[in-house]
């Protein structure tokens, strides 16, 4: 049992129902506020007699405080969502930070341990929109990731940026998400959006992450392309840059100079071809002077929705991601945790987790 962790959940739990640490010294018995003081920043351990004690008088269980395969008073999160209640986004928030917390305890234990130092972007608050456009530009470059970057960023975030990337199957309305701990980045898809939304949600949790210390973002925001406030507007442009360098498209020049039919056609053609959302091509197109704002707001939504088909066209990813399931693979191999556990913790049934191995193409447990 880690005091470290039992310490942090302490204060996580008198956080959690509003208390000072006067109030909470009163509940426990303790003599005076600093007791609580010590407790929370490690200084005091907490007795197995004022553990039980604190269990009975706030109705928690022992996991609370003793199971690492959950973030309690850690971890903060950012949500893309659209209409998702408060209720159903923290129950979301509880599973997710199950999935993240199993992958930051076993994963050091398998050998796999996290980058010594983090990347971050130079850009404020402040910055202008053209300076977050500028460094998507650059990310680009600086990492190779060529004419369509989408279709390599998430490797790259996860080999070069240590940020673990897990596709998952949200409830309606939640698009992504970005969480930040002291010791680990995770961004979270929702897999089966359309291909071009994932990219773009994907590119613009990663400005977050690289941003996060200079400017956190929101606990819950709107998902959208365009709009938002400052930090928002700052990644939506970043995102832009990083899948639609303007290199690509000035290849594919002449714009401004097409009718409407055929600017339709041809936005949805290289929309496909770079594997965003005609939507996004648009914006980018105005931000980079190649359309006027008042042909980009006469097209119809209709003409460029899941880019130009009646049906949105693109190949679901498989759950989570490789180096996750890798992880939990070899956790499970090595005795660290239960094959049921696992399963559990992803709310898959044991023999789907042996599925899910081989679709990432990890070698299943021996036991399953």
């Amino acid at each position: 049992m880690s005091a470290q962790l039992i310490s942090t959940r302490f204060k996580a739990l008198r956080d959690e129902r509003g208390l000072s640490q006067v109030d909470m010294a009163r509940l426990l018995g303790f003599n005076e506020r600093q007791t609580v003081s010590a407790i929370e920043t490690g200084a005091r351990r907490v007795t197995a007699d004022e553990l039980v004690l604190a269990l009975d008088r706030f109705g928690v269980t022992l996991d609370y405080f003793t199971d690492p395969f959950r973030l309690v008073g850690e971890g903060r999160f950012s949500w893309r969502q659209t209409g998702v209640g408060a209720e159903q986004l923290r129950e979301y928030e509880g599973a997710a930070g199950r999935w993240i917390a199993a992958f930051r305890t076993l994963a050091p234990q398998v050998g796999r341990e996290t980058l010594l130092m983090r990347r971050s972007l130079n850009l404020a608050r402040y910055s202008r929109f053209e300076d977050a456009m500028l460094a998507g530009e650059r990310f680009v470059a600086e990492f190779d990731l060529g004419d369509t970057p989408a279709t390599g960023l998430a490797e790259i975030m996860e080999r070069e940026l240590g940020i673990l990337v897990l596709m998952v199957d949200a409830c309606e309305g939640i698009s992504g998400a970005a969480c930040r701990l002291p010791e680990l980045d995770t961004v979270l898809i929702a897999r089966r959006e359309v291909e071009g939304r994932r990219h773009f949600d994907l590119a613009h949790e990663l400005f977050h992450i690289l941003t996060w210390d200079v400017m956190p973002p929101e606990h819950s925001e709107e998902a959208r392309e365009t709009g938002g406030n400052r930090v928002e507007q700052l990644a939506n442009n970043f995102a832009a840059a990083v899948l639609m360098p303007a290199a690509a498209l000035e290849q594919r020049g002449g714009w401004g100079s097409l009718g409407q039919e055929e600017l339709i056609a041809r936005l949805n053609v290289v929309a496909d071809e770079l594997r965003v959302t005609s939507s996004a091509l648009r914006w980018r197109l105005v931000a980079l002077g190649h359309l006027k704002p008042s042909v980009a707001r006469s097209l119809p939504e209709a003409a460029l929705r899941n880019n130009g088909r009646e049906v949105a066209s693109s190949v679901t990813p498989a759950l989570y991601s490789k180096p996750f399931v890798q992880v939990l693979a070899l956790a499970i191999k090595e005795g660290l945790v239960s094959t049921r556990r696992v399963a559990g913790l992803l709310d898959l049934a044991v023999e789907d987790f042996a599925d899910l191995c081989t679709t990432h193409e990890v070698e299943p447990p021996v036991e399953l």
